[in-house]
């Protein structure tokens, strides 16, 4: 029996700040999960530093919490070890698009069949609200002594351009558009990114709830027009169907285009799907006939307390 939604829960303390998006991305993971069946013991959630790093606390599934822009390598050795595991990667636009961006480029050539999710709110909220990677030039939040002088990454643009096969975009107050997303990214053959734009109610006083919804609070009486649409109820095609160099390119320009709307319209949704790419896993499939049969972490490397592996040479060498 697939365990119930309740069960994806923990019973740790969340110490979020109240309207910090983080929420609806944890509850739409634990939905995800929920609703493709998922057994606990077979999804990981990989965290990296920030205030995102406390979802793998929140989800009652295997933890690893890791190191700052570090999460891509730990969450693709571990699927590289445990083919079958399903592995779901977390961090902020910090930690992922700062320290961690030589990590995301490289990852994209690999394309472990994995999901990375950034929360992507502009700052660094754990550390006092500095401007992060996705913050846009000469913007202002209440924490910033001064404009921000650098010019912002585009985390679509930068999946597509990196190698990642599955680009898509949510919203952290759409849970159910996001939930349905996720699904989509963890049943992807391949690396899925999903970029998740969020309020943090803290630090970034510029994207925030309203400005999302569309709301001019210098005017109440103003009609709202919400700056998030989907790209799925508009004609957008996003995947590669067949294998031709004019489709894929075609595909690409298409979401590079789409990735740069912003202010009056933001789309969410999947960018870009690319299927005819083979996974990480199977290639290396290819070069090790056994290797999803017998993958290393299904490898006995002790027998009764003792190893079946010598090391010897390897510390001997350590020694000084």
């Amino acid at each position: 029996m697939a365990p119930s939604l309740s069960e994806y829960k923990t019973d740790v303390h969340n110490d979020w700040c109240p309207g910090c998006g983080d929420f609806g991305i944890v509850n739409a993971l634990q939905m995800a999960l929920a609703e493709m069946g998922i057994e606990r013991d077979r999804a990981a959630i990989f965290s990296g530093i920030g205030c995102s790093g406390k979802t793998s606390h929140y989800i009652n599934t295997y933890g690893i919490h890791t190191l700052h822009g570090r999460v891509l390598t730990f969450a693709q050795g571990a699927k590289l070890a445990s083919p079958d595991l399903t592995v779901v990667a977390v961090g902020g636009d910090g930690d992922g698009l700062g320290i961690g961006a030589g990590h995301f480029v490289a990852a994209g050539r690999r394309n472990v069949d994995m999901t990375y999710i950034i929360f992507d709110n502009g700052v660094y909220g754990l550390t006092k609200g500095q401007a992060s990677p996705t913050l846009k030039l000469g913007e202002k939040t209440k924490s910033l002594a001064s404009p921000n002088q650098n010019y912002s990454v585009n985390p679509i643009g930068l999946a597509i351009a990196s190698g990642f096969t599955f680009v898509g975009r949510g919203y952290s107050y759409d849970v159910r558009h996001l939930k349905d997303l996720i699904i989509r990214a963890v049943k992807h053959r391949g690396l899925s990114f999903l970029d998740v734009l969020q309020p943090c109610p803290t630090y970034n006083d510029i994207n925030t709830r309203d400005w999302y919804a569309g709301v001019d609070l210098a005017d109440e009486s103003a009609q709202r027009h919400s700056r998030i649409y989907k790209l799925e109820e508009t004609k957008y095609d996003s995947k590669v169907s067949y294998a031709s160099e004019s489709v894929l390119h075609e595909k690409i320009s298409q979401a590079l285009i789409k990735s740069l709307e912003w202010d009056t319209k933001i789309p969410i949704g999947i960018f870009y799907q690319n299927e005819l790419i083979s996974a990480c896993t199977v290639r290396m499939a290819d070069k090790i006939p056994n290797y999803l049969e017998n993958p290393p972490s299904r490898q006995r490397i002790s027998d009764n307390s003792s190893p079946l592996t010598d090391i010897s040479k390897i510390l001997d060498s350590l020694q000084i």
